[in-house]
């Protein structure tokens, strides 16, 4: 379980980088994070359904936040674009 400060930490990395492989750019700190943050809840939830266990830690934690972050920018693309 992480703290407050991990999960700002955390959570602005991963909206970083599901901003280069979604976008190609950030979308600045605050965006970055919050991005971050909602994709870490819809990366436990998917990995959670789908059965998968990446493990704990900062980096898994990463990771996971990073794949729930690229989904929900994925699908916020294709409700803007509709």
């Amino acid at each position: 379980m992480h703290g407050i400060l991990a999960w700002l930490i955390i959570g602005a990395i991963a909206g970083w980088l599901a901003g280069q492989f979604v976008k190609g750019s950030g979308f600045g700190l605050l965006v970055d994070i919050i991005v971050g943050i909602a994709g870490a809840f819809i990366g436990g939830w998917l990995t959670g359904v789908l059965g998968i266990h990446l493990g704990g830690g900062w980096i898994m934690s990463i990771i996971t936040a990073t794949l729930g972050a690229v989904v929900l920018l994925f699908l916020i693309r294709l409700v803007k674009r509709a």
